[in-house]
């Protein structure tokens, strides 16, 4: 079932005599219960977009869908009850420091209109959700960075909303600490049945989290696909981009000057077939010379991505013969070029 559409949704700013187009046409379905992501480099338009979804941020053309609904031009009360379903985290936390964690929660149940008489069981249930209950008289600046986050998703949750919003909910955050809110989000997620929509650079968390994800690229979705075939085999050249980023296989400049001859070769495999016998066998079969350059292996949700450079040096003819077999042997094969390179 379809929770979320956006139908060439577009964002356009007018600013000192000048149009800015954040979000061009933009169109995409998001599941009921599924966890989905949006990446892309800063700028891309991410925040923007998300922000359509609860019309924090009118389209300048183009439709927002809620169960099949549309809600694009909802105003007054409608509106006031669309954003009740919808809940929102931020990168930043936004709490109010001058108010005790409980308070902030019940500054949410407030604006909410949830029942008075039950606006303190609700504050003690939603921070047992997430592990907080002994922080509920504290402040805000006594939390650390990743407590601050749980109590922002509390808040978020308050009014028991069917679709969580995140905007880079984890980039103020350490590594150890991000992987504690991956982890509670997939309980949320698990054990309330909400749908999750999450904007992120970061690739990791993308890799960890997503069920299926949306890049972004100067205002557009250039691709769109499950994790696994995001990063096992993305098509187009920006994704590609992205993803060699996150598996540091985007080589130096000076490497490219070591090799005067010969050719870079990115080969991917997908699965637990092995690449070394490949290269075993090649050099057997063939008059060339190979070299690992770099290689890495992923597993995204348990199904393994490997990719490796080779150098591969010879008579041309003979390379294109190997390039041509080896192809043939795993996944995807691609020649690395030069203006590829950091």
């Amino acid at each position: 079932m379809r929770k979320i559409e956006l139908k060439q949704v577009t964002v356009q700013f007018n600013q000192k005599h000048r149009q800015t187009l954040a979000v061009d046409d933009v169109s995409l379905s998001i599941n009921q219960g599924e966890i989905y992501g949006i990446v892309g480099l800063s700028g891309a338009g991410k925040s923007t977009l998300v922000r359509t979804m609860n019309l924090l941020q009118v389209p300048t053309s183009g439709q927002l869908l809620i169960d099949g609904k549309d809600v694009t031009n909802v105003k007054g009360q409608a509106l006031s009850q669309l954003r009740k379903k919808i809940g929102m985290i931020f990168q930043h936390f936004n709490l109010i420091q001058n108010k005790t964690i409980g308070q902030n929660i019940l500054f949410a149940l407030e604006a909410g209109d949830y029942p008075k008489e039950k606006r303190q069981e609700r504050i003690e249930e939603l921070l047992s959700l997430v592990d907080l209950a002994d922080k509920i008289n504290d402040y805000p600046r006594s939390l650390s960075g990743g407590q601050k986050q749980r109590v922002g998703i509390a808040r978020a949750l308050a009014n028991q909303p069917e679709i969580l919003l995140c905007d880079e909910a984890t980039s103020a955050l350490d590594v150890e600490t991000t992987e504690e809110i991956i982890i509670l989000l997939e309980k949320i997620n698990r054990e309330l049945g909400l749908t999750i929509v999450f904007i992120t650079h970061q690739m990791e968390v993308a890799k960890r989290l997503f069920d299926r994800v949306a890049v972004m690229d100067q205002g557009k979705i250039v691709e769109e696909n499950d994790t696994f075939s995001i990063f096992g085999q993305p098509q187009h050249p920006f994704t590609q981009k992205l993803v060699g980023r996150h598996m540091n296989l985007v080589l130096p400049s000076e490497l490219f000057d070591q090799f005067d001859s010969g050719q870079l070769l990115e080969l991917t495999y997908l699965g637990e077939q092995a690449i070394e016998p490949l290269i075993s066998l090649i050099s057997r079969e063939y008059p060339v010379l190979m070299s690992i350059i770099h290689g890495k292996i992923e597993y995204i949700h348990g199904k393994a991505i490997g990719r490796l450079i080779l150098h591969i040096d010879g008579e041309q003819a003979v390379i294109d013969e190997v390039v041509r077999k080896m192809a043939t042997k795993v996944d995807h094969l691609r020649i690395v070029e030069r203006q590829e390179a950091l």
